[in-house]
């Protein structure tokens, strides 16, 4: 499975759009770009894998895998980048503004149904960051 997530960068925040096989799955947003400096910006653009990850504050919840000089980023709901996210990417239902978004956890919840499925039959899931 491929993932393609669209870009659009702000100041305050990178808006995003993620689909699988060009049907849209949800928007996401992320902090904006700050060449890849720890908690205050969002990854480089390139092409990662996904992998499912469980941890007391988030439950379950994706891991983007071998990101250059960072680690732990993590697909989770946010609906606010610049008060929730540390680089990590957090679907939403809908953009309200740059790094803005609503309904978070809907979104996040049909990432997972999407995804956990295909992951549970130890096959891959690529995701691709362009702008």
């Amino acid at each position: 499975m491929v993932l393609t997530l669209s870009r659009t960068y702000f100041p305050d925040g990178t808006n995003g759009k993620l689909e699988c096989e060009g049907k849209l799955i949800c928007s996401t947003i992320e902090l904006p770009y700050k060449n890849n400096e720890t908690k205050v910006s969002c990854i480089p653009e390139g092409k990662y894998f996904i992998k499912k990850r469980y941890s007391k504050k988030f439950q379950w919840h994706l891991e983007v895998l071998d990101v250059k000089n960072r680690s732990l980023i993590l697909f989770h709901p946010a609906n606010n980048a610049l008060q929730e996210l540390n680089g990590c990417i957090a679907p939403v239902t809908k953009l309200s503004g740059p790094g803005l978004g609503l309904m978070s956890r809907k979104a996040f919840t049909k990432l997972k149904n999407l995804v956990y499925p295909i992951l549970d039959k130890n096959e891959s899931v690529e995701l691709i960051i362009k702008s």
